[in-house]
């Protein structure tokens, strides 16, 4: 321990501006998800924590992989954690994890035999059950190059190190995690709808907060068209919505102009950070609130 560290015990939970190394978070979300927020797992039990008083609601808004919710479920940040999302395929996954037919989705990842053939049978399925399209979910986004679910998305070819589709197919780790997931189903209620239809649901509640992650279209950003069913956002709306909330909400984006330009027209404060891309490149995210100081 440093003398800095003796004498202000606060020191140790200090956020270093550098980007996070995500193998120092805990893997909770059974997703590959593109845009995920493993990396900001630190910044979000820093802001968690700078309350007087402990958030008793959290809205996940745009969940996706989820790793924000579960964070809070998990590491008990919030009494009631409200997971939204919209995307059909997304949405069967976490209501089948929240629900008895976790047990038959997760023996069918344990026992599925990894194979071209097989992949393709169950990705073609028709007239699928809810908990058959969380399999195919699960499958698709394993094997898809990114974790992407959007139409037009390619299976892994060549993967890590010739695995092919084998390279992120870890079934008793997925299990896992699905497994952990439902065992604190009774923290988390999930919602499949209109993250703005929410929000209006929840604004005026002092006690709740939000955490916003929206798909990347501001700016004539293009990515989130690549990787979301659900991409088209109104990013305009969305500040305005934001500024209607009565409880705090903390929000991250792109580092984009048009973003900076959002958040000051609505009052709010931005502050770049710096995260890696699944490319391992080094780049900033910005995080956007009424207020910042616990960030400074």
């Amino acid at each position: 321990m440093t003398r800095q560290q003796f004498l202000f015990p606060e020191f140790e939970e200090t956020i270093v501006e550098k980007p996070v190394n995500v193998a120092s978070v805990p893997q909770r979300s059974p997703f590959r998800y593109p845009g995920g927020k493993t990396w900001f797992v630190p910044r979000f039990r820093q802001w968690m924590k700078s309350f007087d008083t402990r958030p008793r609601v959290l809205v996940e808004l745009f969940t996706g992989g989820g790793i924000v919710g579960l964070t809070a479920a998990f590491e008990n940040l919030a009494d009631k954690i409200y997971m939204v999302e919209l995307d059909e395929q997304v949405a069967a996954v976490w209501k089948t994890i929240f629900s008895p037919n976790v047990h038959w989705l997760v023996k069918n990842i344990r026992t599925f035999d990894m194979n071209a053939e097989a992949l393709q049978l169950v990705l073609n399925q028709k007239n699928k059950s809810l908990r058959e399209i969380a399999f195919q979910t699960i499958l698709k986004n394993r094997t898809a190059h990114g974790g992407i679910l959007a139409g037009g998305a390619g299976i892994i070819k060549n993967g890590e190190n010739g695995k092919g589709i084998h390279s992120r197919w870890y079934p008793e780790t997925i299990a896992k995690r699905i497994l952990a997931i439902h065992s604190v189903a009774e923290k988390i209620v999930f919602i499949q709808g209109d993250a703005f239809d929410v929000m209006g649901e929840y604004k005026k509640n002092k006690d709740a907060v939000f955490f916003i992650d929206p798909p990347y279209t501001a700016g004539g950003k293009k990515a989130g068209s690549r990787l979301y069913n659900h991409f088209s956002i109104d990013h305009e709306h969305l500040f305005s919505s934001c500024k209607m909330l009565k409880g705090h909400f903390l929000m991250t984006y792109d580092n984009a102009e048009e973003v900076k330009v959002l958040a000051d027209k609505n009052g709010f404060e931005t502050k770049a950070i710096p995260m890696k891309n699944t490319h391992h490149a080094k780049l900033d995210e910005l995080i956007i609130s009424k207020n910042l100081s616990w960030a400074k």
